[in-house]
């Protein structure tokens, strides 16, 4: 039996753009993920802050980590993201996903993204799609 660290291990060894961004995964159990970020400089926009792309793109990993890691290979669906609070170079970001739903084709998720501070920075919902093809096999 393939566990979820080991789908998840399998993604982050392919996954350079979640390389890059400096991903660390803290937490991986069926249908859940939670991961670590810094903030880099390269990371700003023109308004010093946090480039949006940057955190949808953090939590798009959470997202992908919590609804693949039952080995059933699935895609975004449909994602979108609200941004509560601006983030800066040096802060340490945690996102949490979770399942909402675990359907036989679909999954709903919901992806918090907090501050070092504990305060609550983004919020993303996701919709996957589950192909029923294996990512390990």
């Amino acid at each position: 039996m393939i566990s979820p660290q080991q789908v998840v291990d399998q993604m982050m060894q392919d996954d350079l753009f979640s390389q890059w961004l400096g991903i660390e995964v803290l937490d991986i159990q069926e249908g859940y993920s939670k991961v670590r970020m810094n903030v880099r400089p390269e990371m700003i926009n023109g308004l010093g802050i946090v480039h949006g792309g940057i955190a949808f793109s953090f939590a798009d990993s959470a997202f992908a980590f919590a609804c693949n890691n039952r080995n059933n290979l699935s895609v975004a669906l449909d994602t979108s993201i609200n941004f509560l609070k601006p983030t800066h170079v040096g802060d340490i970001l945690v996102a949490e996903a979770m399942e909402i739903h675990n359907g036989r084709s679909t999954g709903l998720y919901e992806i918090l993204i907090k501050n070092q501070h504990d305060i609550l920075v983004a919020k993303f919902k996701g919709t996957c799609f589950r192909t029923g093809r294996k990512i390990i096999e």
